[in-house]
């Protein structure tokens, strides 16, 4: 299991998405929240990530 933390420009890298895009599926629960490090400073957690980055595919392939 991975214990790595990625920043928002390595999650927006990873999965294509924009900051907007981030936030507003954050709020909505369609992506995972990240790990409050200090008072301005989050980061992801690298292996929700890649859980939510493998579900995604999972729902595409099921899709005609």
């Amino acid at each position: 299991m991975s214990h790595n933390l990625l920043r928002r420009p390595a999650v927006e890298s990873r999965t294509g998405l924009s900051r907007s895009t981030i936030y507003d599926w954050m709020n909505k629960g369609m992506f995972p929240k990240p790990v409050k490090l200090g008072t301005r400073l989050v980061a992801w957690r690298e292996n929700d990530i890649e859980t939510w980055m493998n579900a995604q595919g999972e729902v595409e392939e099921v899709q005609p």
